[in-house]
């Protein structure tokens, strides 16, 4: 049994009409899932305001209501908070409804442009290979323990989120790694959580059709840590230039890992090829299943998260070197003829470069690499024309289709990309808006031993269009074609 007084407990209102001894059943902030004796918080977002729909909320049964701006009628049968943030107050409240569920375990945050999910999996599967109960909160999927739970968001919303950090620590769980997305860090989602460490992965172009400009997408990432307390750690890669920045402020301690600079934690690369990655991390030499030198950067990334979280070194150098990561992240199948199939979830200039180059330096001769990629619809414009010059530059043919055209039409995200394809690059570069077709007609211009990479949609298992989503699975796709490849 929940009362206001327990749900607003920390909360910073201006004004409270009623008496806080009213009883709370569920918090909401959308009218739809308000229940009898819930609480609303009328939340200010990007298209919807909460506040338009305050009368709804209690017409459905709400018995107290958060918002910035009081209505104009007001009666006493319902309390009104009135607060500054909205946001920030829903966090606090769906903490508290909870019982503070992210103090019981500890949380550890993985954010960055690129290899979140790659680490933050990566970390859950090590720990229940290391023998702990753990929760996993990712762009692929949520699992607690085992049991996955469809994931909608990278980072879910605050109610959500608590609700299942609760189920978490209910279900015994010593840990429990999470994603979090910039957009999550904006919007105040992880207002009232207590991390026990972030990690941070890296920064590229991506996401400025929210945050508008670059530094605004940095200050989103940095403000995670800026809010980390005194006894978690701030783990960020030392080679890429915007790691420093993210412990300017922190006072959580600060630790590094890296390939290429000074750092607590170091790797180097000794081979690389497409069975993984033979490295030398923290003066040991460790096989591992995955490849690329950006998968080096995950593990090590996660192994100094493992460090610092005080597991045994060689315990977590042999539970990672039997792990293969994320579904759909340098996945590849080979086919008959000896083709290479790989799908990956590439969907920025910088993974699309790192993949590709990963690719070329696997490469042993004169294998063609054939790359299909496309960009989601209702999203960054800016990195369109980018990710097909990336593709051109690394690629001998590459073919423009649709990723997620969402609601908007395919033929005219395809003409945006083709603006960054150089003349050079115009007789080697195809455009098929059907990505059927598209990866059909990459698979008939490979010969054995090329290799095709399929971009952009990694373990999506379909294709968005005008809100409809069609089931479509770039893995299914290249093993039905490689069947035809002998």
């Amino acid at each position: 049994m929940r009362y206001l007084s327990d749900v607003i407990d920390g909360l910073a209102f201006t004004e409270l009409q009623g008496s806080a001894d009213v009883e709370i059943t569920a918090i909401a902030f959308d009218s739809r899932a308000v229940i009898p004796g819930a609480m609303f918080v009328a939340v200010k977002g990007t298209l919807v305001d909460g506040h338009d729909y305050i009368d709804q909320a209690i017409k459905k049964g709400a018995v107290a209501v958060i918002c910035e701006d009081l209505p104009a009628h007001t009666t006493g049968e319902v309390d009104f908070l009135m607060v500054a943030d909205s946001a920030v107050a829903l966090g606090i409240v769906a903490a508290n409804f909870y019982d503070n569920p992210s103090a019981k375990l500890k949380l550890v945050g993985v954010t960055g442009t690129n290899g979140k999910t790659t680490i933050a999996t990566l970390l859950y599967q090590l720990f229940r290979d290391l023998g702990y109960k753990c929760g996993l909160l990712s762009t692929v999927e949520n699992q607690i323990n085992g049991k996955v739970i469809p994931s909608t968001h990278t980072t879910p919303d605050p109610v959500e989120l608590n609700n299942l950090l609760a189920e978490m620590v209910d279900s015994g769980c010593d840990y429990c790694f999470m994603e979090v997305s910039s957009h999550a860090i904006s919007q105040k989602r992880i207002e009232s959580l207590v991390f026990a460490g972030g990690v941070f992965t890296n920064l590229t172009h991506d996401h400025l059709d929210y945050h508008k400009t670059f530094l605004r997408y940095l200050n989103a990432k940095k403000e995670f840590f800026d809010g980390l307390p005194k006894d978690a750690f701030a783990l960020t890669n030392s080679d890429d230039k915007n790691g420093n920045v993210m412990l300017q402020n922190t006072v959580a301690h600060k630790k590094s890992y890296g390939l290429k600079t000074m750092a607590d934690y170091k790797a180097r690369i000794l081979e690389n090829q497409f069975s993984g990655l033979l490295l030398q991390i923290d003066g040991e030499e460790v096989w591992f299943k995955m490849v690329g030198t950006f998968n080096a950067y995950n593990l090590l990334g996660v192994y100094a998260t493992a460090m610092l979280l005080e597991q045994d070194k060689a315990k977590v150098l042999t539970s990672l070197s039997k792990l293969t990561g994320a579904e759909g992240r340098f996945e590849y199948i080979t086919a008959p003829n000896k083709v290479v199939g790989i799908v990956d979830y590439a969907h920025t200039p910088d993974a699309v470069q790192n993949v590709l180059s990963t690719i070329h330096d696997i490469r042993k001769g004169n294998e063609k690499v054939i790359t299909v990629i496309g960009c989601g619809g209702d999203r960054d414009k800016t990195k369109r024309p980018i990710m097909a010059k990336t593709a051109c530059e690394w690629s001998d043919k590459v073919i423009l289709t649709s990723d997620n055209p969402r609601t908007e039409d395919p033929a005219q995200i395809i003409k945006e990309m083709e603006e960054g394809v150089d003349p050079a690059f115009k007789r080697h570069t195809l455009s098929i808006i059907d990505r059927h077709e598209a990866i059909k007609t990459a698979c008939m211009l490979a010969n054995p031993g090329d290799i095709i990479l399929v971009a952009g949609k990694g373990h999506e298992k379909y294709q968005e269009i005008n809100g409809v989503k069609n089931h479509f699975d770039d893995i299914e796709e290249l093993e039905n074609r490689f069947k035809d490849l002998v």
